[in-house]
């Protein structure tokens, strides 16, 4: 059962997770050859200021 974590800056519609879900499980069933219902998708929108890089938050970054 291949389970898939996707993190992600806050901001993509429902509609964008939604195909990237898609395409991630296509994919997944392409390669491995896992049946499709047993393929999961996890998303973690993170907020800009719980990431960092280059040594600063991307809260403050333009």
């Amino acid at each position: 059962m291949p389970i898939v974590t996707v993190q992600l800056m806050e901001g993509r519609t429902p509609e964008q997770k939604a195909a990237m879900i898609k395409e991630i499980t296509e994919a997944i069933v392409k390669t491995t050859g896992a049946k499709r219902e047993n393929v999961s998708i996890i998303v973690n929108d993170m907020k800009k200021e719980n990431y960092g890089l280059a040594g600063k938050s991307l809260a403050f970054q333009d």
